[in-house]
């Protein structure tokens, strides 16, 4: 630990470790499950606006949450009161769940000994002062590029969570989790019209990184590309048409409007578009999606989940065939298949579910400029912004932040006002061509999901996809 605030103990601090597992075993006797997930997270955020530090938070809360599971019900008790007697009133009202009982313990997670992260605190890797100088130099930057600079806003943030999970068979796991992001935002103006560009960076890696200048200059140089590329776009066109996405970020898409609909919770309760289709082509030929919580300092990694369970490399669609769900261990068994990592949740206050951490479409074989090429007439999306998805039919409408308008495999001239609508499951048999380029996201993406947001990474190589819907505003 780099940091000026001891460690988050609470076996030494607060609890007894003896007693603790005494009440987690009641709470669970006779279950399937269960588990203790006790937290301490501290973050910092800090946005200078149109010359001014606009907000400087910093915010810290602890607390633990108690689970029992019996079938395919679950209690869940939390408190923010770290002591004994709050975690045995906690644990009384968790083994309501339990009932009669009648349940087989699940096995425990296997162990990993794997560091995916620093555990240092990336609040402490630098001063208030310094952090705030950044900012100010970030919004001087900024305004000396381009005349045309009329606001901007710079926002550091910084986090860290310190975790343990107790489990009834003795089970006792910790990890200290960092976050880190820095996100530029500028608004041109000319001739009376004003667009916007951003750009954001990030991961579980220190503060170090996003505060050297070759850094947060490329950053501010990125949000200027794309908001004066926005103040020369002509309005977008609208109609069916083929679509090119770009790698990277777009992956947001993917994410949405394909990856909700793999995760094992809405399909075991048949809810989402892809139930029962385990073993059958989804998508075209070539198409290949992971989830992938193992990658080194990713937003979305974890050394293991919320659970316990060691995240993995999951492999969802292997060459267009549906192969596998993200599973936490309540619908894993309750499916008859292994956990697969992805149990998360957003923090003490809430019980885990299934959830995305990293989901990528792997690399094809075309050159992007040749997925460019074969796009006769259509629109080339680079980036996203807001977008919606309805999980029982995939169904989605996500905006463009940066788009271009594509003729006889040629990019012309940037749109705006572009929004792209389709169903997952469609656009997954409607891919025609797929880059060798795939990325991942820069490190800014944060999922929501029965009210709970957690931080996930996003990445897909250029893709060609043919049928899908422009809303745009051009005659």
């Amino acid at each position: 630990m780099n940091s000026q605030d001891p460690a988050f103990r609470p076996f030494d601090d607060n609890f007894d470790m003896a007693e603790a597992l005494t009440q987690l075993r009641f709470a669970t006797n006779g279950g399937d499950d269960g588990e203790l997930f006790l937290e301490r997270r501290r973050s910092e955020v800090l946005t200078f606006d149109d010359g001014r530090l606009k907000n400087a938070s910093y915010d810290a809360a602890e607390g633990f949450g108690l689970r029992a599971i019996n079938g395919e019900t679950a209690a869940y008790a939390h408190s923010t009161e770290m002591t004994e007697a709050s975690l045995k009133r906690a644990a009384q009202t968790a083994r309501l769940a339990i009932g009669a009982g009648g349940g087989t313990m699940a096995d425990a997670p296997s162990a990993t000994n794997r560091r995916l992260y620093t555990d240092n605190d990336p609040i402490a890797d630098a001063t208030f002062a310094v952090k705030i100088e950044t900012l100010r130099e970030i919004d001087a930057f900024a305004r000396e590029l381009d005349s045309r600079v009329v606001q901007v806003s710079a926002t550091l943030a910084a986090s860290l969570q310190e975790v343990e999970i107790l489990r009834p068979e003795g089970t006792h796991l910790r990890d200290v989790r960092p976050m880190t992001q820095l996100y530029v935002s500028i608004i041109v103006e000319q001739d009376g019209r004003r667009e916007s560009g951003g750009h954001g960076s990030g991961g579980r890696s220190t503060l170090t990184l996003l505060l050297d200048a070759d850094h947060w200059k490329s950053a501010t140089r990125e949000a200027l590309r794309i908001a004066l590329v926005n103040l020369s776009a002509e309005p977008a066109p609208a109609g069916v048409m083929d679509v090119a996405l770009g790698n990277g970020w777009p992956g947001i898409l993917l994410h949405e409007a394909i990856g909700h609909g793999l995760e094992g919770d809405f399909n075991r309760k048949k809810t989402s578009a892809f139930a029962g289709l385990m073993g059958q082509r989804i998508a075209a030929p070539g198409v290949t999606v992971v989830d992938d919580g193992t990658m080194p300092d990713r937003r979305g990694s974890l050394s293991f989940d919320d659970e316990g369970t060691p995240s993995q490399r999951n492999v969802l669609i292997e060459d267009g065939i549906l192969v596998g769900f993200m599973q936490d261990r309540q619908n894993a068994r309750l499916m008859g298949v292994k956990p697969t990592g992805n149990g998360r949740r957003q923090s003490y206050a809430h019980a885990p579910m299934p959830r995305m951490t990293n989901t990528v479409m792997e690399s094809g074989s075309e050159t992007p400029e040749d997925v460019i090429n074969g796009l006769e007439d259509g629109i080339y999306a680079v980036g996203f912004g807001g977008g919606q998805v309805d999980i029982t039919n995939g169904k989605f409408v996500f905006s463009c932040t940066e788009a271009y308008r594509v003729k006889g495999g040629k990019i012309t001239n940037p749109v705006r006002g572009a929004t792209l609508i389709g169903d997952g499951a469609t656009a997954l048999k409607n891919i025609r061509a797929i880059g060798n380029d795939s990325k991942m996201d820069p490190g800014i993406g944060s999922c929501g999901k029965a009210g709970q947001s957690v931080p996930v990474g996003v990445g897909q190589p250029t893709l060609l996809i043919s049928g899908l819907t422009v809303g745009g505003s051009a005659a």
